[in-house]
């Protein structure tokens, strides 16, 4: 019997039968199959979304990670045709020798191009390269008991857009066109610089975003007062020279999962004070090999276990830019009175660009993102204050991460939702849409 497959959080605990298909041309038929047994599915990659997203409503999935491989490539144009279940770092260790880069990656290598795709997920540089789903060129799309169709800005376009963002729900990924952007090294020079506030970050922001490639900012979210939202600022840009060399970062891991979450009050606020205190007051530039900087967590192999037993959700929101320095500051410190969090609290600009996509989560404004444990208080109390905060401000939280927003919210913040529901393979369906949509 298969292991059970689980979401990144493990909240929903809800365990995922795989069925695995091995080759791609067998792909239709395994969609088949499977449906015919379970009346529904969801494909599903690596299992890097957080919440239910990825998780069937029959908990019956198509497990596309043997679906990995390089199908071909143009090395002087920058693009790769590549199978839906292969991974991200996967691409970079055929890409980066050749001298190309993934336009934009989130802040793990081990999703998948489909999961990339359905979360249309977005990086440190939103401002400058848009989604993920502004460098697709097109994909095989597979819907149960019909041909496999190719989809692109101009063929079967609307199937193109509800697919890009939208959550697995339109057909199955088999096979995915990517434009790569160009490097000369793999390495990242970037600048660092401890803020003390949020209006600091927000100053910082404003003046150093359209100078680089990436932007991003650490957060302390326990700080209160007049330290509200004080943090780490960073700024980096591809490097000009060096060596076009693959990651081969030792890894670490956590080797079972405590009974009880690793992450509290005691060990956060620590850690925090030491690691803002740790980083220059003054702006110092440094250089990193690229997958310190794009992925830290990646170090530590299932890190996600350093929850304990329960799990853990993410919260991740963006607020418009005309609300988002106020709404930023009221999130920040509910989550400080609470005591709750976690180590790596991201916050960052995200920019004008347009995704193709229906349901794509950035909006020109500012975006947080971290973790919590687990717990009765979190679903009963800071959640919904949270909430509110972000309902008030027009923001919206990301699906890709999400285990608990409500319905309306999720309608309110996602109009086109009707449009991707009319799109939807009938046979594909998560938990997700089942609980905000149906």
């Amino acid at each position: 019997m298969s292991t059970p497959l689980y979401s990144w959080g493990r909240f929903p605990r809800t365990p995922q039968r795989g069925h695995r298909c091995e080759w791609l041309d067998e792909l239709p038929a395994h969609l088949d199959r499977v449906i015919d047994s379970h009346q529904s599915s969801l494909p599903f990659g690596n299992g890097r979304s957080y919440g239910d997203s990825c998780l069937a409503s029959s908990d019956e999935v198509l497990q596309m990670n043997a679906l990995d491989r390089l199908i071909g490539a143009d090395w002087l144009a920058g693009t790769v045709r590549v199978e839906a279940g292969i991974t991200l770092a996967a691409v970079l260790a055929v890409a980066i020798p050749k001298g190309w880069f993934l336009p934009v990656t989130p802040g793990t290598q081990f999703a998948t191009i489909g999961g990339a795709i359905a979360n249309d997920v977005h990086g440190k540089n939103h401002h400058v390269r848009g989604t993920f789903g502004c460098h697709v060129r097109s994909f095989g799309l597979l819907r149960q008991g019909k041909a496999s169709i190719t989809c692109s800005p101009s063929l079967n376009s609307e199937l193109f857009a509800g697919t890009i963002g939208g959550l697995g729900l339109t057909g199955v990924i088999a096979w995915a066109d990517i434009q790569l952007i160009p490097i000369r090294a793999s390495q990242i020079d970037f600048t660092v610089q401890r803020f003390g506030n949020l209006a600091e970050f927000f100053a910082l922001s404003a003046e150093l975003d359209a100078q680089h490639e990436y932007s991003v900012a650490w957060v302390d979210c326990l700080a209160k007062g007049a330290d509200t939202g004080r943090g780490v600022f960073i700024v980096g840009d591809h490097a000009q020279y060096g060596s076009l060399e693959v990651g081969q970062r030792s890894k670490l891991s956590m080797p079972v999962t405590p009974p009880v979450s690793l992450i509290n009050n005691l060990s956060l606020s620590a850690f925090n004070n030491a690691y803002w205190r740790l980083h220059p007051s003054l702006r110092t530039q440094k250089r990193s090999r690229y997958e310190p900087f794009f992925y830290p967590l990646d170090r530590v192999l299932h890190w996600n276990r350093i929850y304990g037993r329960r799990g853990f959700q993410q919260y991740q929101c963006v607020i418009p830019d005309a609300n988002a320095e106020l709404a930023m500051g009221q999130l920040l410190a509910a989550i400080a009175e609470s005591g709750q969090g976690s180590f790596l609290a991201v916050l960052k600009r995200c920019g004008d660009i347009r995704s193709p996509g229906l349901l794509s989560f950035p909006l020109p404004g500012t975006s947080l993102a971290l973790d919590f444990p687990q717990s009765e208080a979190l679903e009963n109390v800071v959640f919904p204050r949270l909430d509110a905060i972000v309902r008030a401000a027009g923001g919206r939280l990301y699906p890709a991460k999400d285990a608990h927003m409500s319905g309306a919210d999720f309608r309110q913040a996602y109009p086109a939702w009707e449009q991707l529901e009319a799109l939807r393979d009938p046979s594909l369906m998560s938990r997700f849409w089942r609980r905000v949509i149906l």
